[in-house]
């Protein structure tokens, strides 16, 4: 029999000497750490929290940012490439009543259930457990403003746009059966004013439509320019992909200065993003910041 190439478990092997580089590390999940200033006071907000336990405390750790600055979680949903990070946050900063928002439809079993095959069951969060790790929850489905007035959480977001129709395989368990639940109800987002530029409108996944989160966070604010656009689009595989062109069309039209899609945007539409809106396109990492500042008088 031919032997391995690389040996047994017990190989010791390096090809360095001393230690090796302590880079961060990339995974299917998404999460922001958002630092403002308002007034001469700074802020600081997480949101959402990766998919493996310790993945966003260690890049954190590697990236010189501090858990323990986060005053607010805010959560954009319940799936677990969002929420599974919770666990390594809360060993880092213990129990300190954080203030964490959230939509009520946060804590729903869920499963996909494509057609001809066995449902897969998704994790997911216990409110217990997040309660006794030491976060106040803060449960709403309406648009709540935090940190007085800076920033704004959607809510439950209005689906306007025809093509925007949500995920078909989708359900969730309620009053102990399985219904359909393309819409994914909880799905919300970040919204800031930034003086004299326009909305800045950080998302988790889009399970609600970038277009209709757009136009949901304009009617909210009264505010018509958007100037950034960051997070997941939700725009990959086969269901998807037949509405990134008039997303990519209704993008164009809005005009926004910085356009960051990551995440669950997948390639294809990030391809059609990066040639419709080129000036405005930049392809995030792991890692990635952004610094936006404002100009121009206040505007409130």
């Amino acid at each position: 029999m031919r032997p391995p190439l690389l040996g047994g478990a017990e190989t010791d092997f390096s090809i360095f000497e001393g230690p090796g580089p302590d880079v961060v590390h990339a995974e299917h999940g998404f999460s922001a750490f958002i630092e403002f200033e308002r007034r001469g006071h700074g802020h600081t907000v997480l949101f959402d929290t990766g998919i493996s336990p310790n993945g966003m405390v260690e890049n954190m750790r590697r990236l010189d940012l501090d858990p323990m600055n986060v005053g607010t979680v805010v959560m954009s949903h319940g799936h677990l490439d969002h929420t599974g990070g919770l666990i390594g946050f809360a060993q880092a900063v213990g129990r300190r009543n954080l203030p964490m928002v959230l939509h009520p439809d946060f804590w729903l079993d869920r499963r996909l259930a494509p057609p001809g095959r066995v449902p897969i069951e998704l994790p997911t969060v216990s409110r217990r457990a997040v309660e006794e790790a030491g976060f106040d929850v803060i449960e709403t489905n309406e648009p709540s403003l935090l940190l007085d007035g800076a920033l704004l959480v959607t809510g439950e977001v209005e689906r306007t746009t025809v093509f925007e129709t949500g995920f078909p395989i989708h359900e969730a368990k309620r009053g102990g059966q399985w219904t359909n639940d393309a819409l994914i109800h909880d799905d919300q987002a970040i919204v800031a004013h930034l003086r004299g530029r326009g909305l800045v409108v950080i998302t988790g996944c889009g399970h609600a439509g970038i277009v209709n989160i757009l136009e949901h966070a304009r009617a909210l604010t009264g505010i018509d320019e958007v100037h950034a656009v960051i997070g997941g689009f939700h725009l990959t595989g086969a269901v998807f992909e037949p509405i990134i062109g008039p997303t990519v069309d209704h993008l164009r039209d809005l005009g926004p200065a910085l356009l960051v899609p990551g995440h669950c945007t997948g390639w294809r539409a990030q391809r059609a993003l990066s040639e419709g809106l080129s000036d405005a396109y930049v392809h995030p990492s792991v890692g990635t910041s952004f610094h936006l500042s404002g100009a121009g008088p206040a505007m409130g």
